[in-house]
């Protein structure tokens, strides 16, 4: 009886021993199929043309500095010039600005840019959904005068959108408005641009304007054809992609 129980019992287990083989064979624990990395996202591009207006009458701007950022700015109103600014608002040069840390992205204008006259600028950056951007140049037959636009933030700008502004002038404060000869390094002086040596207030300001021969500075080598107005200059702002 017992021999019978136990062959029954046996019987019972065949089908599941069956189909436990049959489970295993149909599953492979040793698949080495590779799962491909992820790619990286391509990266986002936004591009812009930058379009500066010389609105002066005889001051010709410096070539122009472009610059996209993500923190701070060039200029503030009654503090001290960074010696980079100093560079440019003292002899036109753009190249001290354009390698600050801050930049991001930097364009230089490819020349002067002659009163009445335009140029456009075009500047790209990668991965920035908040670019601000600066726009800075010389009026070169000054001591120390610029104007721009300072860390304007473009976030909401779309592409195929515009903006426009203007700017007015501004005293770096880093060299005294003296306009004597050999001081200033536009083309109706040819002199001296960049000097170390601080002998004005040493803060930025808004600029005073000119004091011209006819203003009884004999020591001037400026007249009135070179006083200017504000604003002097028109920046224009396209979004392109």
């Amino acid at each position: 009886m017992t021999n019978l129980k136990l062959t029954h019992y046996k019987k019972q287990l065949l089908p599941l021993s069956a189909l436990f083989m049959l489970s295993a064979c149909g599953s492979d624990n040793n698949d080495t199929t590779e799962v491909p990395p992820a790619e990286d996202p391509a990266p986002v591009i936004s591009s812009y043309e930058i379009t500066v207006t010389n609105l002066s009458h005889a001051q010709p701007l410096s070539p122009v500095a472009v610059v996209l950022h993500s923190t701070g700015q060039f200029w503030t109103i009654g503090e001290s010039a960074s010696e980079e600014l100093e560079y440019l608002a003292e002899g036109g040069d753009n190249s001290f600005i354009l390698g600050h840390s801050m930049v991001e992205s930097g364009e230089s204008g490819a020349a002067p840019i002659a009163p009445g006259a335009s140029e456009t600028i075009s500047i790209s950056i990668e991965d920035n959904d908040m670019p601000l951007l600066s726009v800075i140049t010389m009026l070169v037959n000054t001591n120390d005068a610029f104007t721009g636009l300072n860390a304007h933030n473009l976030a909401e700008l779309a592409p195929g959108d515009s903006w426009s502004t203007t700017a007015h002038v501004y005293d770096s404060g880093t060299e005294k408005n003296s306009e004597a000869s050999g001081t200033i390094p536009g083309p109706v002086d040819g002199g001296t641009g960049f000097d170390a040596l601080r002998d004005d207030v040493d803060f930025v300001s808004m600029h005073p304007g000119i004091v011209a021969t006819e203003d009884g500075l004999t020591s001037s080598v400026l007249n009135k054809v070179h006083a200017f107005d504000n604003p002097v200059a028109k920046i224009s702002v396209s979004r392109t992609e």
